[in-house]
């Protein structure tokens, strides 16, 4: 018979990372979910989870928590690192603590985490990293500045994790979802406070549109869920893994773009060596 697995879920208090948790209980694996508020995770309780306090940025809670969890259930399987928010703002209406604070929990949670979970990973010889990065990690917009640079810096982050870890029998799988209906553009966004009316026609826009569309949008959280479920149980997993419509043709247009700057540009680029 296999054994189940244990999924580590950050950010369980609502959004993809509770419909997750929702989801991998119905597979009948394992689920140690967490958040700031512990509360707000009575229903997973009810449905079979381990429920933990947790806030991402403070790094001994952190390792606390890892070793509770390693305690409880013997083991990390799947580490999900979903606590993160969108911040919207031109770059220059944002504050220096708006953009820490994005960067902070979206950039330096995750490290708090992985750092965290590496160490049981390689004891086990096994362990898998979802790491919930968005397509504003590949391809930016305006009014998304910093949003973009932490999702970006995380995809980075995670390229290079999945080359150190990957002969020791970690994987890591980034999620590049698009619109989702979730709160990410509702109650958990944050506007940049300062508005300045040269960028009515650019960022605001961004904002306005994506305030307009939450709760609306196509993806459907489940299936994300489901997708990304399928994904862990992969023998050859992907590194990048968008999703819904919008990610996959944003992503090919970004692309395609690049290719067309480099074959244009390709004399200039390559005319620099000594």
């Amino acid at each position: 018979m296999t054994q189940s697995k244990v999924w580590f879920i950050t950010g369980c208090s609502k959004g993809l990372g509770r419909v997750l948790a929702e989801e991998v209980l119905k597979k009948g694996d394992q689920v140690a979910a967490t958040a700031r508020d512990v509360k707000t995770l009575a229903d997973l309780v009810s449905k079979g989870a381990k429920a933990y306090t947790l806030d991402v940025n403070d790094e001994a809670g952190v390792k606390s928590v890892t070793a509770k969890i390693v305690s409880d259930f013997g083991r990390i399987c799947v580490l999900v690192n979903n606590a993160g928010y969108g911040l919207t703002g031109a770059i220059e209406e944002t504050s220096d603590a708006e953009a820490r604070a994005q960067m902070d929990t979206n950039v330096f949670g995750v490290l708090n985490c992985c750092r965290a979970v590496l160490p049981v990973m390689r004891k086990q010889k096994s362990g898998h990293f979802l790491q919930i990065a968005s397509v504003a990690g590949w391809s930016a917009a305006p009014g998304l500045g910093i949003y973009n640079a932490s999702k970006f810096a995380l995809v980075g982050l995670s390229e290079a994790l999945s080359l150190e870890v990957g002969a020791l029998g970690i994987k890591v799988t980034i999620i590049e979802p698009g619109p989702f209906r979730t709160e990410w553009a509702g109650s958990s966004m944050v506007d940049a406070k300062l508005k300045i009316a040269d960028y009515a026609a650019t960022a605001h826009q961004t904002a306005k549109h994506l305030h307009g569309v939450s709760g609306k949008q196509e993806g459907d959280p489940v299936k994300a869920a489901k997708a990304m479920i399928t994904a862990v149980e992969a023998p050859k997993p992907p590194l990048h893994l968008p999703l819904g419509a919008f990610a996959v043709e944003r992503i090919r247009a970004k692309m395609a773009r690049a290719e067309k700057d480099i074959a244009a540009w390709e004399k200039v680029a390559l005319d620099t060596a000594f």
